[in-house]
């Protein structure tokens, strides 16, 4: 992209008090990527005739974005702050690649610690096609430059890596077919998988992609691995068919299909099963990305010296340590909350409500006062006007020092704009979220269900989800780096694309919250196929230590009584808080999860009374999987089908 091109580094940009009237503490705000020079407005034709569309970006005029864009550099002038430059290098050859399989948690496919790859051949083992080819090129980057730069410990081939893997499983895979565990297992291991569940990890599917896409082209195919996908319509008729729905601005109602095993919410799973689809999703998104032939690189997170107390300028983690000792288990910060409450408190039928700025004077005295009195509970808010309140909000989102959207990851949301389709796109923003840091994500989902109640009332403010978008766009992707010499029309197509992006994560924030089902799925296959090398550690032991006899008799003894107690096509679920603490339920086809909840609650007794439906849930726990959860819509009988090892538990989601 033109925009990129003639630079080998990212700058970000710190401000760095001067003055007196600075706040309290001395506020600095880092300011971080793309593309802007302060001299430049609106680009030259870059305006256009308002249309009538509420959802096209390409006839609509970008007044609102460039405005907001002066206010935001009016409001750094008035703080007579100096610009210092903080270069971020381009890495080495290599270094990219090795800190991706750091967290992807392949840091010992090489290194000092690459002959004990063992732990990873559980993880490789559960990897799609274009996963484990999204591995094969890192790893076989990392190796190249390590016999460059003549490594002194042993460096292997990345073949031997994944030859390694399969010959482990009895076959090995040529790389011409999808290589899924159950393409290579051995005959003992294939007699215990018909005896257990079957997951489908999403290159093997039976049905064909292309009457899928057909007929369902705004349905979000979560069993199905994003990057396989996007690999099966890269060369189909119905791929090139569906092309250029990037540049189609009109927004697609998307959907998620229900899933009879249940809906995984981010928050539903145990934070160890959290890990997995951590590395999974970075997995994942690189594969989608490199089948679609877009670059994807993780910026390196520049360490500068920032307040370790205050309000604005402060690092999310820092608020929340501060706010934790007030309100226990806060999740957002405080001060996020209360002008998000402010900003309501008035009426969001406001016109122009987020695009009329506050008076700069008063909003910057405000921030300084909030600074001194907000946690003294002494600051006075019948003082702040409403758009005083929502320029506050942007200006801490600005004011972080590291972008909301992070460094890591920011230039990856920007480049989701460049994916041929609009499904693609939803899809890779659905990765990137759960690639996020847990405060970043949940102070992003408070900002977007705010924003989506600000659009509710659009007949009255006249703010649209595309003028939302316009404004709040620059607060999330501010245009600093990657060189001076941009081309004014390169910059307004970035202004462009990044408005895009913020409308795709206010529209579609219900589905990007949503761990698709193959992650899922995957993760379930760890967690049995490391069991499954737990008992074999164990049997070992047994065996050295001679008690192999007695522990067998033992387990069986334990065994036999619950077994008989629990009839086939039964499960017991307990609910030690409620009056009810446990209960025998016969499955059924259209028994639910939350049809189960609703029994238990409907025994009035005890402390019952005071839980309301909504307080709790009905979880899964143990088996192929940590913890997870269970939405209402679940249907029982398939998730046992799928987990018959489980145990269920009902409980609030706080315990």
């Amino acid at each position: 992209m033109s925009w990129r091109s003639g630079s080998r580094s990212v700058v970000l940009t710190a401000y760095h008090p001067s003055g007196s009237g600075d706040a309290p503490g001395g506020r600095r705000s880092g300011q971080y990527t793309m593309n802007h020079d302060h001299s430049k407005k609106t680009p030259d034709g870059a305006l256009f005739d308002r249309s009538g569309s509420q959802d096209s970006l390409d006839e609509l005029s970008m007044d609102d974005y460039w405005k907001e864009l002066e206010n935001i550099h009016e409001t750094r002038g008035n703080n007579h702050e100096e610009r210092v430059a903080l270069v971020v290098k381009e890495p080495d050859e290599g270094e990219l690649e090795e800190e991706w399989l750091k967290e992807a948690g392949l840091s010992n496919l090489f290194g000092e610690s690459s002959g004990d790859s063992l732990e990873s051949m559980v993880f490789l083992s559960t990897l799609t096609r274009t996963q484990k080819a999204a591995v094969e090129k890192r790893v076989e980057t990392v190796t190249q430059t390590m016999r460059k730069k003549n490594k002194q410990h042993q460096i292997p081939d990345v073949r031997d890596i994944f030859r390694l893997q399969n010959d482990s499983k009895g076959k090995v895979c040529d790389g011409s077919e999808p290589s899924t565990v159950r393409t290579s297992e051995n005959k003992n291991e294939t007699q215990d998988r018909t005896k257990g569940p079957k997951f489908h990890l999403g290159t093997d599917e039976r049905k064909s992609l292309l009457e899928d896409v057909l007929f369902s082209d705004t349905d979000i195919n979560l069993e199905i691995s994003f990057a396989e996908q996007a690999a099966n319509l890269k060369d189909s008729s119905v791929g090139k068919m569906c092309k250029g729905g990037g540049g189609d601005t009109l927004l697609p109602n998307f959907r998620l299909p229900k899933d009879k095993t249940g809906t995984t919410k981010i928050g539903d799973l145990a934070p160890q099963d959290m890990k997995k689809v951590y590395s999974l999703a970075l997995i994942e998104l690189t594969a989608l990305y490199d089948v679609l032939g877009t670059e994807f690189k993780q910026q390196k997170a520049v360490k500068i010296k920032t307040k370790d107390s205050g309000l604005f300028g402060v690092p999310l983690s820092v608020l929340l340590e501060q706010d934790q000792k007030k309100v226990p288990g806060i999740k957002i910060p405080l001060i996020f909350q209360k002008l998000i409450a402010q900003i309501e408190e008035a009426t969001l039928e406001t016109e122009g409500l987020l695009r009329i700025p506050g008076v700069a004077t008063r909003v910057k005295s405000l921030c300084q006062e909030l600074e001194a009195k907000f946690y003294e509970g002494t600051f006075n808010w019948e003082n702040v006007k409403q758009h005083d309140a929502a320029s506050l909000l942007k200006l801490f989102i600005r004011e972080l020092p590291q972008p909301l959207l992070t460094v890591e990851y920011l230039k990856a949301f920007q480049d989701v704009q460049n994916l041929p389709m609009k499904k693609q796109q939803l899809q890779a923003l659905n990765l990137l979220v759960l690639l996020l840091p847990e405060a970043n994500r949940d102070t992003l989902k408070v900002l977007l269900e705010f924003l989506q109640r600000v659009i509710d009332h659009r007949d009255k403010n006249k703010m649209t989800l595309k003028n939302v978008a316009m404004v709040m766009a620059p607060n999330l992707f501010t245009f600093h780096g990657f060189g001076s010499k941009t081309i004014e029309q390169s910059e307004f197509v970035m202004a462009a694309g990044t408005a895009n992006v913020m409308r795709f994560m206010i529209q579609y924030q219900k589905l990007l919250w949503t761990i698709p089902k193959f992650i899922v799925n995957q993760v379930r296959k760890q967690n049995t196929e490391s069991q499954k090398k737990d008992k074999k550690d164990k049997a070992m032991k047994k065996l050295l230590k001679k008690m192999a006899y007695d522990r067998e008799k033992h387990e069986k003894q334990e065994k036999t009584p619950n077994d008989a107690d629990v009839p086939q096509g039964v499960i017991r679920v307990q609910a030690p808080h409620l009056s009810k603490v446990s209960m025998a339920i016969q499955l059924t086809e259209e028994l639910k999860a939350g049809d189960i909840v609703a029994r238990f609650l409907s025994q009035k007794s005890g402390n019952v009374q005071t839980l309301k439906k909504e307080e709790v849930f009905l979880y899964e726990i143990g088996g192929n999987i940590g913890e997870r959860c269970l939405d209402d819509d679940t249907y029982m009988k398939d998730l046992y089908q799928l987990n018959p090892n489980a145990e269920w538990v009902i409980k609030s989601k706080q315990s």
